[in-house]
């Protein structure tokens, strides 16, 4: 059933209205684009650029306004580093005026200009160009991807401990602390968990029954009709790596405390919103065209995904920020997202060959900028260790993966 057989149609379930000339509109709360479906991948990717730099300058502009709470905490803390010698907190260079918003853009071009938030895989699901069982295939697959990407923040949390050399003397330990936080609360996003006082305390089986984001991605399958005993399944390799590069920038000890949080935040964070706008979209365009009585309780984790990514990405910058400390930290900050960046590509090249049966090229066959080259090789041993250890029966031909030598980076030429 094609969508113009319908167009008298008010409604279709509580995504998406039809106007009278036919246009489609998202619902309300659907998503803060609501003519998403009459735009173009690059109109919504330009939308989510210039909201995220909005939405950084506001934060901005709060951090330098004395009336602001958030202000006059870090004016006390750089009181205090004022008068402890040799604490450098107070000479970073984000507190210069307009060193922040500097960094900001820095890092969001860079990020943004990658080309993997256009990879062929988003743009093909927003077009609605797959079938049922491509729609299926796909969402079993990612289903790994989302329940994994939680465990990466909490391994990020875990690099802040009573041992980690910090140059801000007395403050250390704040600065720590206010990492953590921000660290905890993605963990709690995650998790469907918030902070209670002893007089409300969830009951064990409230705690049980918290509406993580595994439970949300489910909700999916109960809209594609896929029993819970077959929602589980082996990874494909590409899914199976970036799992793994995330895993490793955020909490190997080969990687900095620096790269971690990059990692889980300007890495992970910024560009979700837009792929999974692409991807919402896609699904919701495929759900009306096809007849298919899809909702928003189906789709709900794509839907809150959209929101509460761009928070979590400006929190995560504002702490990544405390700690560039030296005149390399910007490239370092690229570094890890161009790593975290480079394994996502790779792992949507290899659903778009297992979703469509079709070929898809890798990072190294897109001619990628040398911008987003891999400068140094550590990641290279430690996906290589990570592979061997894969458990046999979570990965699809874990014995082929556990052998495989091939990377899924570009390295800069050495020299």
């Amino acid at each position: 059933m094609s969508n113009q057989t319908r167009t008298d149609t008010e409604t279709f379930t509580d995504l998406l209205r039809v106007l009278p000339d036919g246009r489609p509109r998202l619902q309300e709360g659907v998503h803060p684009l609501p003519e998403l479906l009459e735009l173009d991948a690059e109109g919504v990717l330009e939308a989510f650029r210039t909201s995220q730099q909005a939405d950084f300058r506001r934060v901005i502009g709060e951090l330098e306004d004395p009336a602001n709470p958030l202000h006059r905490m870090f004016a006390e803390l750089r009181d205090i580093a004022a008068r402890d010698p040799g604490n450098r907190f107070a000479d970073l260079e984000v507190f210069a005026p307009g060193a922040l918003a500097t960094l900001f853009l820095e890092l969001h071009e860079h990020v943004m200009g990658h080309p993997v938030w256009r990879h062929p895989f988003f743009l093909r699901v927003f077009a609605g160009d797959f079938d049922a069982a491509q729609l299926r295939a796909f969402a079993l697959q990612y289903f790994n991807q989302v329940k994994n990407t939680r465990q990466c923040v909490a391994l990020a949390i875990g690099r802040f401990h009573g041992l980690l050399e910090m140059p801000y003397g007395v403050l250390n330990e704040r600065v720590s602390e206010l990492a953590q936080i921000v660290l905890a609360q993605l963990v709690a996003d995650e998790y469907g968990v918030g902070s209670h006082s002893l007089d409300d305390y969830p009951s064990l089986h409230g705690l049980f029954s918290s509406t993580t984001h595994m439970v949300m991605y489910r909700q999916l399958f109960e809209g594609l009709a896929i029993p819970f005993g077959e929602q589980d399944v082996p990874m494909i390799h590409g899914v199976a790596d970036n799992v793994l590069i995330q895993r490793l920038v955020a909490g190997d000890g080969r990687f900095s405390v620096q790269e971690s949080l990059a990692s889980v935040g300007l890495g992970m964070e910024w560009g979700v919103p837009e792929f999974f706008s692409l991807l919402l979209g896609g699904m919701i365009r495929w759900a009306w065209r096809e007849g298919v009585p899809l909702n928003r309780h189906h789709l709900w984790v794509f839907i809150a995904h959209v929101a509460y990514d761009v928070l979590h990405a400006i929190s995560v910058m504002l702490v990544t920020s405390f700690f560039t400390t030296d005149d390399d930290s910007v490239a370092r900050i690229k570094g890890a997202t161009n790593l975290l960046m480079s394994g996502r590509y790779a792992m949507m090249s290899d659903l778009y060959r297992h979703v469509f049966d079709e070929p898809c090229p890798g990072p190294a066959e897109i001619g990628l900028a040398p911008a987003y080259h891999i400068a140094d090789r550590r990641i290279e041993a430690a996906l290589l260790e990570a592979r061997a250890q894969a458990g046999a029966s979570r990965v699809a031909d874990a014995a082929g993966y556990r052998a495989r030598t091939d990377l899924p980076f570009v390295f800069a030429a050495e020299g």
